[in-house]
């Protein structure tokens, strides 16, 4: 299928405007993500259509805690991804192109197929996550505004490196994003995922003003973004530039991949980093992989109470009604309906 958002140059050349790559691809090439493919000065996605998962998950598990909790979505991926995280947690799927000589694999599943089996298994929203949803951007997009038609909300669980040009033309489809906030150091974006933090800012910005409901994931990895002045820098940002009702899940990094010379997180990494979080005016901030934690659990910022109650991603005594605590009636961030 011929690609969306590229542009034709000399000499068979184009140039993806898809992500903030903004890849020139040379004839017979692949883009950075290899899943868009120049043939005789033509850009095609390889991937459309072609699902390698499909699964129904708690909504929790994006994770979005403040998006229909205790819901489920309909989630699904193609392989490939336009980072190369040397951490990547799903690189069987989402490295596969470019560990594997190029090799596209999945099923062909159409998008009306996608939308009837979400109804069918009772999901309110379909996500498009596991690998970097961008690069199946034209499958995602025909899904997505098949799902809104028929009464569906739309998740992207995303790097947050796509263009500006591709988030305007998903914008009237895509009702929340978890994006990927993976440090809050230029080189360590540099370094360790083959990109740039200022793009990622960027998205951030303009997700929040054009209304898609952000929350955002900090992996945090022992030795590399785990220094508290970074994090207090990345929680100061996300209070200021999109707001102190943003959630902020901090999650715990288990070794694998490429970068298995590091320890799992300490716990009283997570919590210091929660701690962080809150003294720089962020309202809910999470700790992740860590099942038990009471950092998991979502209470009032304006009485303490208990909201919702987590274990892993079972949720227990939801306690807020029409976006407001049901203790002492302050509004609560989020999509509750």
């Amino acid at each position: 299928m011929e690609a969306l958002l590229y542009e034709k140059l000399e000499d068979h050349q184009v140039r993806c405007a898809l992500c903030c790559h903004r890849c020139v691809i040379a004839e017979g090439q692949r883009g950075i993500c290899h899943v868009r493919e120049n043939r005789s000065g033509v850009l095609y996605t390889l991937v459309y259509g072609r699902l390698v998962a499909r699964h129904i998950d708690p909504i929790e598990k994006k994770p979005l805690f403040h998006f229909l909790p205790g819901s489920s979505s309909y989630s699904i991926a193609t392989v490939g991804c336009n980072f190369r995280c040397r951490f990547c947690q799903n690189a069987d799927i989402a490295q596969l192109p470019t560990d594997h000589g190029g090799a596209i694999i999945g099923d062909s599943v159409k998008p009306s197929q996608v939308v009837t089996a979400a109804e069918k298994a009772g999901c309110r929203s379909i996500a498009f996550t596991y690998t970097e949803p961008t690069i199946f951007f034209e499958y995602a997009l025909e899904t997505a505004r098949l799902a809104h038609s028929r009464g569906l909300r739309n998740v992207f669980v995303t790097n947050g490196y796509m263009t500006a040009e591709a988030l305007d033309m998903i914008a009237p489809f895509l009702d929340a994003a978890n994006v990927d906030l993976k440090a809050f150091s230029p080189d360590y974006y540099r370094n360790i995922c083959g990109a740039k933090l200022e793009h990622v800012r960027e998205t951030l910005r303009k997700m929040k003003s054009i209304g898609v409901f952000v929350e955002v994931t900090t992996l945090v990895v022992p030795g590399l973004n785990d220094a508290p002045e970074e994090l207090h820098a990345l929680a100061s940002f996300l209070a200021s530039d999109l707001g102190p009702d943003t959630p902020w899940h901090i999650s715990r990094f288990h070794p694998t991949y490429r970068l298995t010379d590091r320890s799992h997180t300490p716990l009283q990494t997570l919590r210091a980093a929660r701690e962080i979080g809150l003294a720089a005016g962020l309202k809910y901030v999470y700790t992740g992989n860590v099942p038990g934690d009471t950092g998991e659990n979502t209470f009032c910022p304006a009485c303490n109470a208990m909201l919702i109650e987590r274990r892993g991603f079972q949720v227990s005594n939801l306690n807020v009604r029409d976006g407001r605590c049901l203790q002492c009636d302050a509004v609560i961030q989020g999509v509750w309906k």
